[in-house]
């Protein structure tokens, strides 16, 4: 992946420089220290990817970004901040990611493999979809994040939420309803429960406890409880793929 750092601090660049090319197949094309080289650069060098600071002096990383996601095929951006409050902004300019300072190896590591996802995704769409169904924008902790759908193996309904069970882990909610989420990706996923679906290319088995209920078993091993209602359905679902397979 071709990647533009931009910092006004040229010590903060060379630093984000020297993390991504310690990744493989992360080659840093050009540094740039503030909007109009940024703007400049993305337009000579054609990165995937723009590491891009929020805050800099004359234009933004922010403004920076509405106008490089006006371009043809524009690139993917990671906003890098210092304050977590610009989270929901840069999702707003439609940021892949955004990643607090001091920058850890381990959190770009992650950003970086999200972002390889997503940026694949956002190619398709400027390929001439009209909507882009291959990736759900979740909630966490500090933020909004965009996961691929390819990623998630399950989809349960708590409270007022979705809880989005992915390859990753941890916890993602949605505000979705489960109903809504299975009219989108009814073909990729399996209604197993009232308040739960999983995708069908995770489900291993379809097994009972030591109650005798039903559960399906998910790749990783995760086991999920079966409805009676939903039983037959989830039986025949899995009858399918198996002549398929």
């Amino acid at each position: 992946m071709r990647v533009l750092v931009v910092d006004d601090e040229p010590w903060a660049r060379r630093r984000l420089a020297e993390l991504v090319e310690a990744e493989p197949g992360h080659q840093v094309v050009g540094e740039a220290g503030d909007g109009e080289q940024a703007l400049a650069q993305v337009r000579d060098k054609h990165p995937d990817l723009v590491l891009l600071d929020i805050q800099m002096p004359g234009m933004d990383g922010l403004e920076v970004a509405r106008r490089i996601a006006r371009r043809e095929r524009p690139p993917a951006v990671i906003f890098i901040t210092a304050h977590a409050e610009h989270a929901l902004e840069a999702f707003e300019a439609e940021a892949s990611d955004y990643l607090l300072k001091p920058v850890r190896r381990e959190r770009l590591q992650a950003a970086l493999a999200r972002t390889g996802h997503v940026n694949r995704v956002q190619l398709r769409g400027m390929a001439g979809q009209a909507a882009d169904p291959e990736v759900l924008r979740c909630r966490t902790a500090r933020g909004e994040r965009l996961v691929p759908l390819d990623r998630i193996h399950s989809l349960r309904a708590e409270d007022k939420y979705v809880v989005v069970g992915h390859d990753e882990g941890g916890e993602l909610l949605l505000e979705d309803s489960l109903k809504a989420l299975e009219g989108r990706f009814g073909e990729r996923f399996l209604r197993v429960h009232r308040s739960a679906l999983v995708a069908l290319d995770r489900v291993q088995a379809l097994e009972r406890d030591a109650l005798g209920r039903h559960e399906v078993v998910l790749e990783g091993g995760l086991r999920l409880p079966v409805s009676r209602r939903h039983l037959p359905g989830v039986r025949q679902a899995l009858r399918h793929l198996a002549q398929q397979g």
